[in-house]
């Protein structure tokens, strides 16, 4: 009778996880939504270049806390004794981009990447700092410039808290990895709302080909901001009656912070160039970078012959750079990357209860994939 008993409870488990597999929520590609030209990485996010890792720490407890923070390392070394090229776009400055104005003086980067909300900024950077200063050969370092973006998450998360502390942060760095990346209710888009749904987090990737030069661009973005959703082309916020209209159903006030990564051989001129265009893949999902939307882009180059080091007796440097005529197809792939993760943090993002008993919805996929259907959206 044990064992019948056992065997029982076994199969109603089974039967349980199952269910609850078969109603988990996929990525936009997954329901037959292609976006552009170009053939994703292999994993389809961010860490498909080479060297880039990213890490999670998620909040989610009691009735009011729903945030965390989000980590991306730009290569496993010292990065502060070997910077990255790097540039800041900002598309709408309503936020807290700390850091940014070095990395546009000097154009390149020394810290890992760490996103997270508003009013824990600092936190984030005294995180940095101390993981900074802790590596070693950084022994005599006396100045570090933390780079830390945030998106306002004060709706469903209890922000005045400022719950994210400087373990959760250095928590992050240390524990981000290449790989798959987690999407949605994660890290620092545990809170976010996006076009009146559930935001999160979200990433893609693009790979030219050879003839292109072969080169990966990938892009994570922590998404809360508002408009009028667009999926393929689709009027889906339109037609879901869910966007900025008369009677503001949906605020378009909010933040989206974009992070591109590629291994092209591109300096911060030229990665400002990239920067810009993932403001257009913002806008082809409906964004509209309304006046309270804090809408920024950070890219930067992990290829190993551009990296900047920090001691050197030399002069000058010498590096090769692609010129101007051949990056228009990075330029293509950071448009297609930043709207696909974008539409990925809204596929992956469940529905949510916050502060306040605040109640955000999930993105209706079945309801979405009826209108992408109608309107031609969904590949065959």
């Amino acid at each position: 009778m044990v064992s019948i008993s056992k065997a029982f409870c076994l199969l109603i488990l089974l039967i349980v996880v199952g269910a609850v597999r078969a109603q988990e929520r996929k990525r936009a590609r997954e329901y037959g939504l292609k976006i552009g030209i170009l053939l994703p990485g292999k994993n389809n996010a961010i860490t498909d270049v080479p060297g880039v890792k990213v890490g999670h720490v998620t909040l989610n407890e009691g009735e009011t806390v729903r945030t965390g923070v989000t980590a991306i390392v730009p290569h496993s070394g010292n990065i502060f004794q070997e910077k990255v090229p790097a540039a800041v776009y900002v598309g709408n400055g309503f936020g807290k981009l700390a850091g940014s104005t070095q990395v546009q003086e000097l154009g390149n980067l020394e810290t890992p990447i760490l996103l997270t909300n508003t009013l824990n900024v600092a936190n984030a950077i005294t995180a940095l700092i101390s993981y900074t200063l802790q590596v070693p050969g950084n022994e005599k370092v006396q100045s570090v410039n933390a780079l830390v973006g945030e998106t306002n998450d004060g709706y469903l998360n209890d922000i005045r808290g400022r719950h994210v502390t400087e373990v959760h942060a250095r928590q992050a760095i240390q524990e981000a990895n290449e790989g798959p990346v987690a999407e949605g209710n994660v890290g620092a888009g545990t809170g976010t709302v996006c076009f009146g749904f559930k935001g999160g987090m979200g990433t893609a990737s693009r790979q030219l080909t050879p003839e292109q030069g072969g080169y990966t661009v990938g892009v994570l973005v922590q998404t809360n901001f508002g408009g009028v959703l667009q999926i393929n082309g689709a009027p889906v916020g339109e037609e879901l009656k869910n966007y900025l209209n008369e009677q503001m159903k949906a605020k378009a006030d909010g933040s989206c912070m974009m992070v591109v990564a590629t291994d092209a051989p591109v300096d911060a001129r030229n990665l400002e160039r990239m920067a810009k265009r993932a403001l257009l893949g913002l806008g082809k999902t409906g964004g509209i970078a309304a006046n309270g939307s804090g809408d920024y882009v950070i890219a930067f180059s992990t290829h190993p012959n551009l990296r900047i080091p920090h001691n050197t007796q030399a002069k000058t440097q010498t590096v090769t750079l692609l010129r101007n005529d051949e990056v228009t197809p990075l330029f293509l792939a950071t448009i297609e990357a930043t709207e696909e993760a974008i539409l990925n943090s809204l596929f992956k993002a469940e529905t949510l209860i916050g502060r306040d008993q605040h109640r955000i919805p999930a993105l209706p996929i079945e309801q979405t994939l009826k209108i992408l259907k109608k309107h031609d959206a969904l590949q065959p």
